[in-house]
């Protein structure tokens, strides 16, 4: 089960369905996992033009480089921070 909000989803599964996450991935959209527990969102890949969003691209160049083995991007940021950022951005 998941939810949606505007112009960002985040995507549950468990751990017997990790191998179909890519399926879970509509195109024009990225999976990225945020916070202490790793929580998986899809994202619109037009957000990675967005400079709010660079600035996490940046932490998470940072802090991971480019190994991220969740088998998505990995940003460094609490939950709220992601849901803030996207809020603005669904605004522009």
């Amino acid at each position: 089960m998941g939810f949606r909000l505007p112009g960002i989803k985040r995507v549950s599964f468990s751990a017997n369905q990790a191998s179909t996450r890519a399926a879970d991935v509509p195109k024009g959209y990225l999976a990225v996992y945020v916070g202490e527990k790793m929580k998986r969102f899809v994202i619109p890949l037009s957000y990675l033009n967005q400079p709010a969003f660079q600035d996490l691209l940046s932490q998470a160049e940072d802090e991971f480089g480019y190994d991220h083995p969740m088998g998505g991007l990995t940003i460094p940021c609490r939950e709220d921070i992601l849901l803030t950022i996207t809020s603005r951005l669904n605004g522009c």
